[in-house]
Parts: structure tokens; sequence; C-alpha cells
């Protein structure tokens, strides 16, 4: 049956990917975004007008940060699901702009909790990502795992909207699904990522700087994997585990309908194996100066992903390889290259 999804940041490169694939499946699709100036706003565009094709979208241009107005869309909609992606993302610019962190990533998240308390939201899913993980260094990294370890601002305000999730979801019954994403990459994607300049830049025959002597290892995950998971799991909203144990506690789940699971690829790829498939796929050999590794950046990342596979019976799998040259031959497309 169709389902009235709301879903923050609509318009960026994760939110684009749900909401059409939400509309593929019949649902109806309330798009939230600001459209800020992060990165270039003539992309975020051309993913609404993609969306704003079906009539079953409709987009509010809104800041979660506007309590009233947010309190207002809720009220007017009233979700059935909510998918919470709207926030300021990037760890390097956490840095330099610390202030953007606290404005959207923890005002912005309990401005959802307080609309979704407001209005009994029956399941809200927020992302979370891999960089809570920190300093941890047991690979793969389990969603049991401790994680107080955080190593940039950015990182902390993802573990501080699990916590705030967890909060609401004990307080008041909502339903809390965290979502730690691992290094999402694919067709319509962020100008910031790694993956999209050094694809511009080889296409354009310029250099590209390759951290930590191309060893760094992330576990790369396809879009559509990201999305696989997501949508399955609005059809699953957290319950409480009634084994819970305080004494013993479990960091992801509670006596609360309170739930975290990573989403990655479970297979980590060294930046050289990256770059390399890259080049195959643009059919041109890359120029590399070789960095070291910035700060808040980790050496490696890589999912433990049974508990997703268990509640959802899903894995991501889409190799490496696969995956650059679906995005390489997209931004040829959109580039004109």
């Amino acid at each position: 049956m169709s389902r009235r999804v709301l879903v923050t940041g609509a318009a960026g490169f994760i939110g684009y990917h749900l909401s059409e694939r939400l509309l593929q499946q019949g649902d109806e699709v309330v798009g939230l975004d600001n459209l800020n100036d992060y990165y270039d706003v003539s992309l975020k565009e051309a993913r609404l007008a993609r969306l704003q094709k079906s009539k079953a979208f409709r987009f509010l241009k809104t800041d979660l940060g506007d309590r009233t107005g947010v309190e207002k869309i809720w009220h007017e909609v009233k979700p059935e699901v909510v998918v919470h992606l709207a926030a300021q993302a990037g760890v390097r610019y956490s840095l330099t702009h610390p202030h953007a962190y606290a404005r959207s990533n923890l005002e912005g998240m309990l401005d959802v909790l307080e609309a979704c308390r407001a209005q009994k939201t029956p399941h809200l899913i927020f992302a979370s990502s891999s960089s809570v993980y920190g300093l941890n260094q047991g690979m793969p990294f389990s969603e049991k795992d401790n994680v107080d370890h955080p190593i940039s601002l950015y990182a902390a305000t993802k573990k501080a909207n699990e916590l705030m999730a967890h909060s609401y979801a004990h307080l008041y019954g909502i339903p809390c699904t965290g979502l730690r994403f691992f290094t999402v990459y694919g067709p319509w994607g962020r100008p910031d990522m790694a993956y999209y300049k050094f694809t511009q830049a080889i296409l354009a025959g310029k250099e590209i700087e390759l951290f930590g002597e191309g060893k760094m290892r992330r576990d790369f995950t396809y879009v559509d994997d990201i999305v696989e998971g997501i949508v399955r799991l609005t059809k699953k909203p957290a319950a409480g585990n009634a084994r819970w144990d305080g004494k013993k506690p479990d960091p992801a789940t509670s006596p609360a309908p309170y739930r975290i699971y990573n989403i990655g690829n479970s297979e980590p790829v060294e930046l050289g194996r990256f770059v390399k498939a890259i080049e195959v796929a643009t059919g041109k050999e890359a120029k590399v100066i070789m960095k070291p590794v910035p700060a808040g950046d980790v050496m490696a990342t890589a999912a433990k992903v049974d508990d997703l596979g268990e509640a959802v019976g899903f894995r991501p799998e889409t190799s490496i390889e696969d995956g650059i040259k679906r995005f390489v031959d997209w931004y040829r497309s959109y580039a004109q290259v």
C-alpha cells in the first residue's frame, strides 16, 4: 500500500536516490531541503527537477532550524515514515566551520525529534555515520562496539544524534532507527567527495592528491545498496529488545524502540585500487601527488553488516569497479565531458 514518507535532505545525494526509489514503488514523498550552498546548488536543483516529474512528489524548501515551520509541516503532512537525511556533511569542513554542524546536525535533529513527538510519528529513520567509530581499530566495526572516541566534530554530532534519538525513543516511545553509512558513492553524487574530485581531475588531465600513500582503506558503499537497505528498514520500525541487560548494555539496541545498523559493503578498498578503478573507467592515467593523512580522518573503515542482513535479508555487494564505472558514465553525461 502507498505510504506518505517525509524525506529531509531530499535534494541531497542519498535523499534524491531514496525519494526516486520510493516514488517508483508507489509511495507519496514529501521532500524537505534548504538548498544550502555547501556545494553546487545547480546539482541539487537538477536532482529536484527529476523528482518533480512525479505527481506523487511534493517539495518544500525548508530549513530545519525554523522550529515553527517544521512543526507546521509535520502537522500538515502527518507522515507515516520520516527519513531524516538532512545534515551538514563533511569531516574536513567541520574543522573550519564548526558552528554549521551545531546548527544543522544538533538543532536540526532536535526539531525533527520534537515534531515526531508532537505528531506521534510511527517511525523515524535517521542518518548516522561510520565516522562515529573514531579511534576504534577493531575491524570490522560492529554496532555493538563502544563509540565514545570520535575524532572530528562531524562525528561527534552524529554520535550525539544517536543519543538524542534514544532519549526520545525511551521517553516518548518513538521508534527510532539510526543508520551508520559507510562512504557512499555513485551517480548524482557530492562534488566534495574524493571519487567526484578524482574523476573531474583525471578527465581534465590535472593532478590528484592521494592521502596516506594510497594505503588508507574505505568501505565504499554504492548508493543503490544504501537505498535498498533504507527502503527495507522503512517497513521494519525499531522495537525494544526484551533481552537487553543494563549490566552488559548493548549499544545497538535498547528496551526502548531504538536500533542502530551499519550499512556498508564489508569490503574495505585501498585508495590505490580506488584510483585504479577510476583510471579504468575513464581510460586515463592519474597524475598523483602523495599527501599525509588529514586531521580528523581515520586510516580505515570496514562495516560488520550481519545485523542488517538478519533484520531485512540484504547485504550491500556492489563492487568498487562496477560502482565507479556507473558513476563515471553518469558524470560524462551530466558534465558533457
